[in-house]
């Protein structure tokens, strides 16, 4: 890494004071402190004067800042503006102080870590980001293609500010080529039989559907119960759903995953299994059904059972039940079919007698898939070979949903890489306690997003 100490100093410092914004969303509006979103904005045009002397500034939607570079292309044949959007998101989750060992929005540098919520998620890439431009306009270097640098603050909360900022692009006609946001990063010892570390780019992500269902009942006392209350028939609804999963799908983010990392595996069984889908699909099936987990939830849409609600004092019926689910639709699963499915699921648990309802909370169906081979995946991946030389790079399916499947109704050049190094201990305190990222990743991060500059 070629910094100089003034420029480490100046890239750790804007960090903290980043991270000392308490950009924490809510749902409540009337929650949130919308005095540290205005200091963490302010903060930025302090910070980055080049960008801000050199670009277009917008501020879309709730909470979405938009900056334009313009690009050193004069335009295309197709009369369209053509873009490139680097994506990151600036508001953060809640912090309990009390599970802390540490001020959680210190903000403050310990053992070669950079400590505070926000710095994994997503503050460390919007900091390397812009990091990153203000330092290559300041080397004399332009854009090709304008260069749009988009933030939003309420992506935990799955807020409307990323679709407002798409609407946006779409009204001024602007043609998007490539996007990056949050999603993969680089990782170790995460594939049985792969010793190499590996670059995952997301190119694609699971729908997510919130969903309630109600069965009612019979309220009164508890000492003259029905034959079965509204808990009770919500039990049989429960169990008939975990008995009843969903098929394996191989859609082609996994195919494309299983293919480089049978390439790539030292043991010869799982080599063998893993480049031979053709005839070992049935088998992988059967091992991720009975495994679970992560190697199950790529193959299969799921359904976490995740909340019930009943009466609120032991000897009082509930005059109904809510059963609270999380669904993760993958491939041709669709919000339309996965409610149908449950309600013929549930009715075939109670009967046709029991009275029962469905309310969508929240729904966004499977993302499209972006292309891997293509100019920009090319791009990409060159990056993030400059940056982390000897690396296997592989496409894969996000369980998790980002802000950037908005742009998937404009582009299918969507990828999703956090340009970071992250163990496994790192994945566990994004959203998690004593959030923290070395200076050194936080740099490496900077230098990822200047090498990705010079090829847009």
């Amino acid at each position: 890494m070629n910094f100089t100490e003034t420029e480490k100093q100046k890239i750790v410092s804007d960090m903290c004071r980043m991270i000392q914004c308490k950009t924490v969303s809510n749902l409540d509006d009337s929650l949130v402190e919308w005095s540290e979103f205005e200091k963490f904005r302010a903060l930025l045009k302090e910070i980055f004067p080049k960008i801000y002397s050199a670009c277009e500034f917008y501020k879309v939607g709730k909470t979405g800042i938009v900056h334009k570079i313009s690009g050193t292309d004069s335009g295309s044949s197709d009369g369209l503006k053509h873009a490139v959007v680097l994506m990151a998101h600036y508001d953060v989750v809640p912090a309990e102080k009390e599970k802390w060992s540490f001020e959680p929005f210190a903000g403050d540098v310990a053992d070669g870590y950079i400590r505070g919520r926000g710095t994994m998620d997503t503050k460390g890439t919007l900091c390397a980001c812009l990091e990153a431009v203000e330092a290559s306009l300041l080397s004399g270097w332009k854009p090709k293609k304008d260069l749009y640098l988009c933030f939003s603050g309420e992506e935990e909360i799955n807020g409307a500010t990323c679709s407002d900022i798409v609407a946006w692009f779409k009204t001024n006609g602007i043609s998007v080529d490539f996007v990056l946001d949050e999603g993969g990063a680089i990782v170790e010892n995460i594939f049985p039989g792969v010793g190499r570390r590996c670059a995952m780019i997301g190119t694609a992500e699971k729908g997510s559907v919130y969903m309630d269902l109600v069965v009612k009942g019979r309220s009164g006392h508890a000492s003259a119960p029905p034959k079965h209350s509204a808990v009770g028939l919500a039990g049989k609804i429960i169990c008939q759903i975990e008995k009843t999963p969903y098929k394996a799908e191989f859609t082609a983010p996994v195919k494309q995953l299983f293919k480089i990392m049978g390439a790539n595996n030292s043991n010869p069984a799982l080599k063998f299994l893993f480049s031979n889908l053709w005839l070992t699909k049935p088998l992988i099936k059967l091992i991720s059904s009975s495994m679970g987990g992560e190697l199950n939830a790529l193959l299969h849409t799921t359904c976490a059972v995740t909340m019930v609600e009943g009466s609120k004092s032991y000897n009082v019926l509930p005059s109904q039940a809510v059963i609270g689910m999380n669904f993760r639709l993958l491939g041709s699963d669709t919000v339309e079919k996965t409610k149908a499915r449950i309600e013929k699921i549930a009715r075939k648990a109670v009967g046709k007698e029991a009275e029962i309802s469905i309310k969508l909370v929240s729904e966004n169906n499977p993302s499209i898939e972006s292309d891997a081979d293509c100019e920009q995946w090319n791009v990409l991946c060159s990056a993030i070979h400059k940056t982390w030389p000897d690396i296997l790079v592989s496409p894969y399916l996000m369980m998790a949903c980002s802000d950037s499947r908005h742009y998937c109704s404009i582009t299918d050049k969507v990828y999703r890489f956090s340009g970071m190094f992250m163990s496994k201990e790192d994945r566990a305190m994004i959203h998690g306690i004593d959030e923290k990222i070395s200076i050194e990743t936080l740099l490496t991060t900077v230098e990822f997003y200047k090498n990705l500059l010079t090829g847009l």
